[in-house]
């Protein structure tokens, strides 16, 4: 049987719905919630159509922090992809909801760190006002999250690993699909929180 879902929202500053997805829950150490997405998991943004996870991933959602990261197994197009948001707001045991703040930082699969998404960032604090704190604690999260990535401070060393063998341990668990036989063409791929 597979653990219960849990939803993550991620909207844009001014409400604008932006990527969702169910995952499972997992469970919790001391950095937070952990969640799960199977390969073939659905991801959203906004009311665009609907893709799959190309790999397994878990995501952790740490509170009173300004991230939430995303550990892909091996095989995805990063490593770790970690949102600057909001800090999370849970609004019922069953969802989690962050505002998305535009940058990203990712460790590549050669170990190397990026800072992606500046320009959007810069765009987006101009045309929706963000307010100079907010702005100037995005910034401050990006460069804090560049180092820790740099020296895979945990959770960014091998707390992930647990989670990613927890969530293999639960391939095997026949999933509900109205797919029929066939496996659909993946959609052309599009950027989300950290899973392409």
């Amino acid at each position: 049987m597979l653990p219960p879902k849990r939803t993550v929202q991620y909207t844009k500053y001014d409400g604008t719905l932006h990527w969702r997805h169910d995952l499972l829950l997992l469970g919790e150490d001391n950095h937070g919630t952990w969640l799960g997405g199977q390969q073939g998991a659905t991801l959203q943004r906004g009311h665009e159509p609907p893709i799959e996870a190309p790999v397994d991933f878990v995501q952790l959602i740490a509170p009173n922090v300004m991230w939430t990261a995303i550990f892909n197994s091996a095989g995805g197009k990063y490593a770790i992809y970690v949102d600057v948001t909001t800090r999370p707001r849970w609004v019922t045991r069953d969802r989690v909801e962050l505002i998305d703040l535009d940058l990203d930082v990712v460790l590549h699969n050669n170990g190397s760190t990026e800072l992606l998404d500046e320009d959007e960032f810069d765009h987006h604090a101009q045309l929706l006002a963000y307010p100079q704190d907010l702005i100037e604690a995005t910034r401050r999260a990006a460069h804090d999250l560049i180092d820790q990535l740099d020296t895979r401070t945990e959770p960014f060393g091998a707390a992930s690993q647990h989670w990613l063998a927890t969530l293999a341990n639960h391939r095997h668990t026949p999933k509900e699909t109205n797919r029929g036989a066939g496996k659909p063409e993946p959609a052309p791929q599009r950027r989300n929180p950290g899973i392409p």
